[in-house]
């Protein structure tokens, strides 16, 4: 049986960020599970992918600047009846009932957990995989 191949957007206006991101993530966060990378730096470039491209998960830095993961991540699930999953990364665990208004479907808090990570990621790919 061979893995299957899911892609990851990460978005942080911090590159520092979104490569701490894919660290904790990793390449194969699960048997199975094979995770291609795609990077925005912006707000808009964030929307634009995720309307042209497949996306299986998106994991969003919800301290970028100007436009946080959570507004993205609010927008994308008002504006697509398709959203794909998001996951939040936070800096304080307070701000959960603020993902949570902003139907998030996971969060994590900075700094990442590489286990955590791995895990929750590998559970929202699976849970929304296509039938």
């Amino acid at each position: 049986m061979s893995d299957r191949l899911c892609t990851v957007l990460l978005y942080s206006d911090d590159p520092q960020v979104r490569d701490r991101m894919r660290l904790a993530v990793g390449p194969r966060p699960a048997p199975g599970l094979r995770i291609e990378f795609v990077d925005a730096s912006t707000y808009a470039e964030c929307v634009r992918i995720v309307d042209d491209y497949e996306i299986d998960l998106l994991v969003l830095d919800g301290e970028a600047s100007p436009g946080g993961g959570i507004g993205i991540a609010r927008q994308i699930k008002d504006d697509r009846e398709d959203a794909p999953p998001t996951c939040v990364v936070i800096a304080r665990a307070a701000d959960r009932w603020l993902a949570a208004y902003a139907e998030v479907d996971a969060t994590l808090v900075h700094p990442l957990d590489p286990v955590t990570t791995g895990t929750t990621v590998a559970e929202l790919l699976r849970a929304h995989a296509p039938a």
